[in-house]
């Protein structure tokens, strides 16, 4: 830009030097000198001045043909005319000699956009190279525009290298359409044979960015055609009859599908076809955006609209599910609430009745015990009787004081009077023999005495 100034100021000068002597001469012929403007400027345009415009332009000729300045981001490659070159990274004052600039940015942004509805790119950098993006095919036949965002950055280590490419590519606009853009579709190429557009839509956009990045930095993959298995056909029927169902003949009307070719466990690519060689980086390699065909946006809707009513059914028949879960664990609970509380009553019914039977064991052993007692009591009553009548029997027989005999009668008069009340004598009996007793009483003694014995021990 100062060299151009500098030749326009040199150009100046030398036709004011020139020319101006004869527009003067002929002014002053035509008596017109002092009337114009023109004439003004050739008087202030003299000689000197002339000289000077023409050292200023030569001045500034040979300083911006000598020096340059290098911007902050760019590489410089300067090719001198005496067939030397030198590649400057840093940025300031430089010299050039006269020499030839090919400025190459540090890192070059590239992008594929999707232009709107008018037709533009959007607000974009001065400093990128922004292309309309391309349709590209699927292998299942979907096309679609892809957006993508690459960034590639160039050896700045290697100054030989770095002077190799700017001097094959001239220009950096050169080496980005001769040698990048035609990596780059390529890559896509590739990497869209790879997967199908229902892949790249359910989960493999992250393998797509893979493919797409390591094609452009190491090489382009060899592809080769995958071959399906053929299905063995289809046979029904009986014993009988037999029908053979064979496969329909697609291969025609198939998409073909491709894979990449490996050996030795590594990918196999075409040679010298990469950005590598050229000393290039790939910093940034994504996909931004695709912009379906309009027939695989409608499949895409129905599909949206497909999985939204699965996944609404699927959460209506979850909910009955647990609704039917939660209908059996409350029954199950009832179940369980019902049992035990049978089981409660069982439980209290069983010890109630042992009780019972525990209560009523302990009664008759109690009873036994008791008959047991009184019987024991009624021999100890019978056998005290038994001894007190022989022994009243001995003292009546061995004879007593008229005192003691007289209390003795006395208290049996009153004892025998007081049970004869309570006897029950037989109105009629029948005296055999000589109507007394071994021990010399009358029959009518030996029965009261008997009943009154009986009547004592049943008191007792």
């Amino acid at each position: 830009m100062l060299t151009s100034i500098g030749i326009v100021i040199v150009i100046l000068g030398v036709i004011t030097l020139l020319l101006s002597p004869f527009f003067k001469a002929k002014l002053n012929a035509s008596g017109k000198l002092d009337h114009t403007v023109l004439t003004k400027i050739l008087d202030w345009f003299t000689t000197k001045r002339s000289v000077q415009f023409i050292l200023i332009g030569l001045v500034v000729s040979v300083l911006t043909g000598m020096v340059f300045y290098a911007e902050p981001g760019t590489a410089y490659a300067v090719q001198y005319p005496w067939g030397t070159q030198k590649a400057v990274f840093h940025q300031g004052i430089n010299t050039k000699m006269w020499g030839r600039l090919i400025p190459i940015q540090f890192e070059i942004p590239i992008k594929y956009v999707i232009t709107n509805k008018d037709g533009g790119y959007g607000s974009q950098s001065e400093y990128a190279y922004v292309q309309k993006a391309k349709h590209w095919e699927f292998n299942d036949a979907v096309k679609g525009k892809i957006a993508t965002s690459i960034v590639i950055s160039i050896n700045t280590t290697d100054e030989d290298q770095f002077l190799s490419v700017a001097d094959r590519n001239k220009t950096e606009k050169n080496l980005v359409f001769s040698r990048i853009t035609p990596n780059i579709d390529q890559a896509i190429k590739n990497t869209c044979k790879l997967m199908a557009a229902q892949d790249y839509i359910s989960g493999q956009a992250a393998d797509f960015d893979r493919y797409f990045q390591d094609q452009l930095e190491n090489g382009m993959y060899v592809l080769e055609e995958y071959i399906e298995e053929e299905e063995a056909p289809e046979i029904i029927g009986d014993s009988n009859t037999v029908r053979t169902i064979l496969k329909p003949n697609s291969g025609q009307s198939r998409q073909k599908r491709f894979v990449i070719k490996y050996k030795d466990g590594e990918p196999v690519r075409v040679n010298g076809n990469s950005l590598n060689s050229y000393g290039l980086t790939v910093v940034q390699a994504v996909v931004n955006e695709i912009d379906w065909e309009s027939t695989f946006d409608k499949r895409l809707q129905l599909q949206k609209e497909e999985v939204a009513q699965t996944q609404l059914e699927k959460q209506q028949a979850e909910r009955q599910f647990y609704r039917a879960q939660k209908e059996k664990a409350n029954g199950e609970a009832n179940k369980a609430a019902e049992r035990a509380r049978l089981e409660t009553e069982q439980i209290q019914q069983t010890i109630e009745a042992e009780t019972k039977a525990k209560v009523a064991e302990f009664n008759l052993v109690e009873e036994k015990k008791n008959y047991e007692v009184a019987i024991f009591k009624a021999k100890t009553k019978k056998t005290n009787a038994d001894a007190q009548a022989y022994e009243n029997s001995k003292l009546v027989s061995a004879g007593l004081t008229p005192q003691e005999k007289a209390e003795w009668e006395y208290k049996t008069t009153v004892g025998i009077a007081e049970q004869i009340k309570e006897l029950a004598l037989p109105e009629i009996y029948i005296e055999g023999g000589s109507g007394k007793s071994n021990n010399g009483g009358s029959l009518l003694e030996s029965l009261i005495g008997a009943e009154m014995a009986k009547k004592m021990l049943n008191k007792k």
